[in-house]
């Protein structure tokens, strides 16, 4: 009888022992610093990082005027000015989705605002905005730099409120190429890059479409980056021979590409 009382008694103690174990495992399981806690303190607060290596500025946009393209090599740059059009600017978007090419569209503030749907077209097809300014203004380089100011980052809001979606406007094309080192600084400060060009179509005085070919043509030696427009006028001639040009490039090994923004041109 006192054998049987003395082995249940034992028996409760080990089963109290092992409650008791199981209770304080599961709360060092779950105390901070330990296990499952060890990415915090023992103070409940986020432990520090682990030191990561040295991380590279990001580089600025420089206020130079860049002609040549991203990719180097024989790579072209197609730049279309003074839309969006209504009109013409579906056409010229058409020639280039056919053809498999990307371009940088040099747009004027309200007309953007007018039309938000070609804007956001252009974005959608992968091609890259850049700044035309308000008006156009061709004398804006004799003008004060709060006019210029205005000029370039009035009309860079509006493209970028016509795109949506977080698009950004990456480059500034003075009208009739009037820069001055303010606008190009204004620009390069607003994460823009100053954009000339190499080849003038002159497409805008409407020469003939066999004109707007030869002058690729014969100019594509001075530099890789092409000058043409979708508005101010009638662009059927610009389209036609955007239709004869952009095959012309590729059958002579002149693939397509954006112009360079961050590192300097040469």
């Amino acid at each position: 009888m006192a054998a049987r009382k003395y082995t249940a008694h034992i028996t409760i103690v080990a089963s109290a022992l092992a409650l008791i174990a199981a209770v304080w495992g599961a709360v060092v399981l779950t105390s901070p610093g330990t296990a499952t806690g060890a990415q915090e303190s023992t103070s409940g607060t986020p432990a520090p990082k682990a030191p990561q290596g040295p991380q590279k500025p990001p580089q600025k946009v420089p206020e130079g005027i860049a002609h040549d393209s991203e990719a180097g090599g024989r790579t072209v740059n197609i730049t279309i000015d003074d839309g969006p059009d209504p009109r013409w600017t579906p056409k010229v978007l058409e020639v280039l989705r056919e053809n498999n090419v990307k371009a940088v569209f040099c747009m004027i503030g309200p007309q953007a605002k007018e039309h938000p749907d070609l804007v956001k077209k252009v974005v959608a097809d992968g091609h890259r905005l850049c700044d035309h300014t308000m008006t156009h203004d061709t004398t804006m380089d004799k003008k004060s730099v709060d006019y210029q100011k205005r000029q370039i980052l009035d009309a860079k809001k509006m493209i970028e409120d016509a795109a949506g979606g977080g698009a950004k406007v990456e480059y500034y094309r003075a009208p009739g190429g009037a820069f001055t080192p303010d606008s190009r600084r204004i620009a390069a400060q607003a994460g823009m890059r100053p954009l000339g060009w190499n080849v003038d179509t002159k497409d805008f005085e409407k020469p003939g479409v066999d004109a707007i070919v030869n002058t690729v043509r014969n100019e594509l030696p001075n530099g890789p980056t092409i000058l043409f427009h979708d508005g101010g006028g009638d662009r059927a001639q610009t389209v036609a021979a955007l239709e004869q040009i952009l095959p012309w490039l590729k059958a002579e090994g002149r693939p397509t590409g954006f112009p360079v923004r961050t590192q300097p041109s040469s």
